[in-house]
């Protein structure tokens, strides 16, 4: 119950135990035999996001003290840049990355401009050097572009009527999109699980 951090709660029964506090206890309870590997599948889903932050601590607590290496399966982009050290992106049964969440960010290089045009002009686009990746689902671009915001006005004059545009340096979200070509979200409305980030976090 120490390590739960459940000292206090140590003579309550377990169904008053909040969603959070039984993932707790199922961890210890997978570490009591004091195992090198400890496989975790999705340990946050379904937790609200303050939860979901304690058990992430948690997690973090138990690779540094226990010295335990974590493998464990997520679809939230942000548990996988937080706890591992390496990971896997795995779309239908197949490795498409592996490496540190900063080496997959470091391979897209440039920013990532989005946009929102209703009939984009692509062949425009693809003679912009400086545009190193163009993929469209429906009426939403994502170019990964040099030098985006310098460039940004040479791409609002080619490309058509642009209803939105946001930019921001490359996440995992990104990285998923650019190795799979589809969302993760996706995946998951369609209530299936072919498709999923794998991270190991050793910190032996």
């Amino acid at each position: 119950m120490k390590l739960a951090d459940l000292e206090d709660r140590a003579d309550d029964l377990i169904k008053k135990y909040s969603g959070g506090m039984r993932r707790r206890i199922e961890l210890v309870r997978g570490i009591l035999h004091q195992p090198k590997v400890l496989f975790l599948d999705e340990p946050t889903l379904g937790l609200d996001v303050q939860t979901r932050e304690h058990m992430w601590e948690y997690i973090e607590r138990l690779t540094e003290e226990k010295k335990i290496t974590i493998v464990m399966t997520t679809h939230y982009m942000e548990e996988a840049d937080r706890l591992c050290d390496r990971l896997a992106i795995i779309d239908f049964g197949k490795i498409s990355a592996l490496g540190s969440p900063e080496e997959l960010k470091k391979k897209i290089r440039g920013e990532i401009v989005k946009l929102k045009v209703s009939n984009p002009n692509i062949q425009a686009l693809k003679k912009l050097r400086f545009i190193k990746n163009i993929e469209q689902k429906d009426s939403e671009l994502l170019l990964t572009v040099s030098n985006a915001e310098q460039n940004l006005q040479k791409i609002l004059r080619v490309v058509g009527k642009v209803e939105s545009v946001s930019l921001h340096t490359p996440t995992l979200d990104d990285v998923f999109m650019h190795y799979t070509g589809h969302e993760i979200r996706e995946q998951e409305a369609e209530g299936g699980f072919s498709e999923r980030i794998m991270q190991a976090s050793s910190r032996r």
